[in-house]
């Protein structure tokens, strides 16, 4: 492959199709890690509104480092991947101290027009921050800095692993590594950040999963699975993990002042530090006879009241747990004494982070 002429021919496309986007107009190290975060397995679409609305309340990472990670859970609610929220805040504290400590370290006088946080500048030190693995960390370096690092996403390695009919599983360390280094034989270390960008962005829009348009390709002449009739084949992937089955039964207490009650999950699991209604976990889909017994007689008293409440069932998927989650609303005179919950009303739920699940199931419920 003449790599100069596949860098122009990929550039020229670049230029015709890119799309405007704001992390793009900038090279600002913290709007583009903001950006780099939120895109995580999140499409642009959805990723977009996040981000300004990110940007909007935290416009700088000494911004984002003082709120309350309450406040960025719920900023964050509706995205997905929690952990994602947790380590941006987590990062931005660090960065914030760790940039007032060496600047002060350096001052000599009382000059105070020196900026007090220093974000990280280079590979290493980026990939120590929470949450930033190998592709951040070069896309961070690239795209701010303009330092020859690959910036590998999926859309990347679907395109080298066509273009080179290469069939090692992308999705090990082995198949990384492997990638990366046929990566790093077509960057671009003059102009790095134009090459990951385009790249990134040719197999977001152009070198899809399914059904590319092969044959209007500005890079065919360079496509090996192209010319060996793979591309539908590729990339390879290693085998899914078998789902672990979950049974989450909730049970929303309403009161004749349509309060209920909420508690915030602390362990390491799913959803770490969202808030959630009282919550049994079975072994199964089944209740016990006693449970479904309360259900109805609080059901028939709050049909008295002129209410009808329902129960409603969802199968939801995460990466590796199928969650089986029922939601009942259970009417009572009073709310129960539960450890560790806290009472709210319906209406001020809005204030507190929620998975994705359980928004799906209140949509549904009261609105």
């Amino acid at each position: 492959m003449n790599i100069d002429n596949f860098r122009y021919e990929l550039y020229q496309w670049y230029e015709a199709n890119k799309r405007l986007l704001p992390w793009r107009e900038t090279q600002d190290p913290y709007k583009i890690w903001l950006s780099e975060i939120i895109l995580q397995q999140t499409r642009v679409a959805q990723g977009l509104d996040y981000y300004l609305r990110f940007i909007d309340r935290f416009p700088t990472v000494q911004d984002l480092a003082a709120a309350e990670e309450d406040e960025v859970l719920l900023l964050w609610q509706g995205l997905g991947y929690y952990s994602r929220a947790r380590n941006l805040h987590k990062a931005a504290i660090e960065i914030v101290e760790s940039g007032e400590f060496r600047v002060e370290s350096r001052m000599e006088s009382l000059e105070l027009k020196v900026d007090r946080v220093g974000f990280p500048k280079t590979f290493e030190e980026l990939r120590q921050l929470p949450g930033v693995g190998d592709y951040t960390a070069g896309a961070i370096a690239s795209f701010a800095y303009n330092m020859p690092f690959p910036a590998m996403d999926g859309n990347v390695y679907r395109v080298l692993s066509r273009i080179y009919d290469d069939e090692t599983v992308f999705d090990t360390e082995a198949g990384k590594r492997h990638f990366r280094a046929l990566d790093e034989q077509l960057l671009d270390q003059t102009n790095p950040r134009l090459f990951n960008s385009a790249i990134m962005e040719f197999g977001a829009l152009y070198c899809v999963p399914q059904n590319p348009e092969c044959e209007q390709c500005p890079l065919q002449r360079f496509c090996l699975a192209y010319a060996h009739h793979t591309v539908e084949l590729l990339p390879l992937r290693k085998p899914k993990n078998e789902l672990k089955d979950r049974y989450l039964n909730y049970i929303i207490y309403l009161d004749k002042a349509d309060n209920t009650l909420i508690h915030q999950r602390t362990e390491k699991d799913i959803w770490q530090h969202l808030w959630e209604f009282v919550l049994t976990e079975t072994q199964n889909s089944k209740l016990s006879n006693k449970t479904a017994s309360l259900n109805s007689i609080r059901l028939a008293d709050r049909a008295r009241q002129g209410r009808e409440l329902s129960t409603l069932n969802f199968t939801h998927i995460l990466s590796h747990q199928r969650i089986h989650a029922s939601f009942s609303v259970q009417s009572c005179s009073e709310l129960p004494t539960i450890e560790n919950t806290k009472q709210v009303a319906i209406k001020d739920l809005d204030n507190y982070a929620f998975s994705r699940l359980t928004l799906k199931a209140l949509q549904r419920l009261f609105h």
